[in-house]
């Protein structure tokens, strides 16, 4: 096992960086096209003889019995594209078929799996040449390459045996045992990259490109750790635009190629950031303006909010203190000053004070009590009557009159209790109690409950409450009003099933009414987060 490994990484004007790590894996991640895999080939021409790169593009097909040949040969086949090869030629750039370019299909697989018979043979020779020269001696066999294969296949594979016998690869389930030809996709590339692995020479290092090709994600991290522990002495180097491999492979070192111009690369390291690592990779690979919001990927906020801000990166984030923390992690992170960050949160019960607090962190509320909410606002229901074609505006009438008077007013003390307790958790949340005094933190408590009135607080929620009533203010009452239910039981005003009147808005939202709608919307949106 090495303790330290290096890798070399080009600067900007393309003199060369040695770094040193002691983790025994890098990964680079960028978008598709931002030139990660060129960068690949430009870290194996710095040492072919001692980096083995596993390209994206691999044949995964081989003769049902494969061809026995020297081990030598098949090795210098699959690591240098040719069988007769020595160093000195391949570090002075001749590399027959193995040329470094990145899109030519690797087709060595035979190769590959012929080496496996190979090395079998040559171990077997070893032992038996043991066994002569210490005939009166106990010796214990080694695992060979065939046992460490079957290994690794078994922790990755369960329920499924693979065998090496008669120059041919066979899998079997259960006592069904079928040729390796027959393999799925996921199978044989399995076989393939766990072969290709066990066979590099030591101290190697191995650059895989796109690891998660034809990879199921149950099983794609897996590999790649049984790998990684099986040859603690050689550096792994990823290539991927997948996020979550990236993110799964914790220890390892991380690096953004950003864009290549054709001649030099613009790449940074991966920081450490109280964001989660996938999200911090999924931000930088956007390269969008950031809009977290509340729901999640299937909620109506994201639905909504992806239409209307088009030009942003919408990050469902679950509940409102998930957006808030989101938003303060990424505005707090070095690596991601250059990109605009805001959160969006629902208004609830908040009041002013607290309102206007979170937008010193660029956290904003929406003009309504929560999302469901702006489905109900006048504008959009004359819209909804307009695409439905009815002649006048009684069923939008019809539809304040249920949401003020069957579903507000009958359950008005209900909201009254939930917000006063609203408030009280917003005025204790903002009093600072002293951690290193006793006596005077038990002497805060103690005023507090002088201070933090229940009484005065909900009779100070009953007048704000009462008096939007009086009024019959519709819009005021869709601010305070909390509760998602509502928006699921007026689509029948428009001949609409009561459930399907969101979905109708939002199929609506991506034909040519979006802009009218959008439009309805806005007014009830933060105007300090910029659509464009």
């Amino acid at each position: 096992m090495r303790e330290e490994f290096e890798y070399k990484l080009p600067n900007k004007d393309n003199t060369v960086n040695t770094y040193k790590t002691n983790t025994n894996s890098l990964v680079i991640i960028g978008a598709n096209g931002s030139g990660k895999s060129r960068l690949g080939a430009w870290i194996e021409r710095q040492n072919r003889v001692g980096i083995h790169r596993i390209g994206a593009q691999r044949s995964l097909s081989w003769k049902s019995n494969l061809i026995p040949k020297s081990f030598e040969l098949l090795l210098n086949t699959f690591l240098y594209g040719r069988e007769d090869i020595d160093e000195k030629l391949v570090n002075n750039n001749y590399l027959g078929a193995k040329d470094g370019r990145t899109s030519t299909e690797r087709n060595d697989i035979e190769a590959v799996l012929s080496a496996i018979f190979a090395k079998r043979t040559t171990q077997f020779e070893e032992f038996d040449d043991l066994l002569k020269n210490a005939p009166n001696q106990t010796l214990k066999r080694k695992n060979n390459i065939v046992d460490e294969i079957q290994c690794i296949w078994n922790a990755i594979f369960p329920h499924r045996n693979i065998f090496f016998k008669d120059l041919k690869v066979i899998a079997s389930i259960g006592t069904k045992e079928y040729n390796g030809i027959e393999m799925s996709d996921g199978e044989r590339v399995a076989i393939y990259l766990i072969s290709q692995t066990l066979l590099v020479p030591v101290n190697k290092t191995i650059i895989i490109d796109e690891p998660e090709i034809h990879l199921h994600r149950s099983i794609m991290n897996k590999i790649w750790s049984e790998l990684e522990k099986e040859r603690q002495d050689c550096f792994f180097i990823y290539i991927t635009h997948d996020t979550q491999f990236a993110a799964n492979h914790k220890q390892a070192k991380k690096i953004w190629v950003k864009s290549y111009d054709g001649n030099s690369w613009d790449w940074e390291e991966v920081e450490e950031s109280n964001l989660p690592e996938q999200l911090l990779l999924d931000i930088l690979g956007n390269r969008k303006k950031v809009l977290f919001v509340e729901g999640d990927a299937n909620s109506y906020d994201t639905k909504l909010y992806r239409e209307i801000y088009k030009n942003y990166y919408v990050i469902p984030c679950g509940g409102c203190s998930a957006v808030i923390a989101q938003t303060k992690a990424m505005r707090n992170t070095p690596q991601l000053h250059d990109f605009e960050c805001y959160g969006l949160i629902d208004r609830d019960y908040r009041n002013e004070a607290e309102i206007n607090a979170y937008k010193a962190n660029n956290i904003f509320s929406i003009k309504v009590a929560e999302v469901e909410n702006l489905f109900l606002v006048e504008e959009l229901l004359k819209i909804v009557n307009t695409i439905i074609a009815k002649q006048d505006e009684t069923s939008i009438e019809e539809i304040k009159k249920y949401i003020i008077e069957d579903r507000f007013l009958k359950e008005i003390h209900k909201q009254i209790l939930e917000s006063t307790v609203s408030e009280l958790k917003y005025q204790l949340s903002i009093v600072e109690i002293p951690k290193n005094d006793e006596n005077t933190a038990k002497q805060k408590l103690a005023d507090l409950q002088e201070e933090i009135d229940f009484n005065k607080i909900k009779s100070e929620q009953e007048k704000r409450f009462n008096d939007i009533i009086a009024n019959k203010n519709y819009q005021r009452i869709l601010s305070i009003f909390n509760r998602k239910d509502v928006v699921k039981s007026i689509g029948h005003y428009f001949g609409l099933q009561d459930t399907e009147y969101c979905d109708f808005i939002i199929r609506h939202l991506q034909n040519e009414k979006s802009q009218n709608i959008i439009n309805a919307i806005i007014p009830y949106l933060p105007t300090e987060i910029p659509r464009e």
